[in-house]
């Protein structure tokens, strides 16, 4: 590493990049979660942090899935291979999104739409009879063919 760093160097100076990125305030986040006393306060705040960072996690799958594709080192790639945990890699950082949303609706779904209790809807409404079966039509028959 330290001779990739020397070889860099000019690179490096050419196209300075930020180090670290300035780290967000979830302090508000934090807060409001601790205070949420509802799947529907839960949901406001889970939300409201996926919309604020989303855009930026999009940013960085995007320029990971780009970054795959450097030198074309991703074409007949193996696994394991650098151009593939760089896809993985885009990939979980979605999949984590898209579980976040996930779990949130079935937070929702269990509080607002709970599956009924077939027990007690077996103890609260006794099965009725077997209905008779229906008698035959009257009037004559149609003979069959």
């Amino acid at each position: 590493m330290r001779w990739a760093r020397r070889d860099s160097e000019r690179f490096r100076t050419e196209h300075a990049l930020p180090q670290p990125f300035p780290t967000p305030d979830l302090a508000p986040f934090t807060k409001a979660l601790h205070a949420a006393d509802t799947p529907a306060e839960f949901s406001y705040v889970l939300n409201s942090l996926l919309d604020a960072v989303e855009p930026f996690l999009n940013e960085v799958i995007n320029h990971l899935a780009e970054s795959r594709t450097w030198k074309n080192l991703h074409r007949n790639a193996e696994p394991g291979s650098p151009p593939i945990l760089l896809r993985n890699a885009a990939s979980r950082i979605a999949t984590g999104i898209a579980m976040a949303a996930h779990a949130d609706l079935d937070i929702l779904r269990a509080h607002y739409d709970p599956p009924p209790d077939l027990e007690a809807l077996r103890t609260a409404r006794p099965t009725p009879p077997a209905a008779p079966p229906p008698s035959p039509p009257s009037g004559p028959r149609h003979p069959r063919r």
